[in-house]
């Protein structure tokens, strides 16, 4: 059990040796996309949820 720990933290290690970190730069560019991604994405949910909450109420005073 332990000899396979071992063996999992070593390959681990070798493997964050090959990865390709982001520049800060690059960092900073993505974070910025999610963000105003996620802004847009709200805004479009919170005005369709308006407009159904709309309709609904419409839909309630009619009957």
């Amino acid at each position: 059990m332990l000899a396979r720990f071992s063996t999992y933290l070593r390959e681990t290690g070798m493997e964050m040796k090959r990865v390709s970190w982001p520049s800060m730069a690059e960092l900073k560019e993505s974070t910025v996309v999610v963000l105003v991604t996620v802004l847009v994405i709200t805004m479009m949910l919170f005005v369709v949820d308006k407009i159904l909450d709309l309709g609904m109420k419409q839909l309630i005073s009619l009957g």
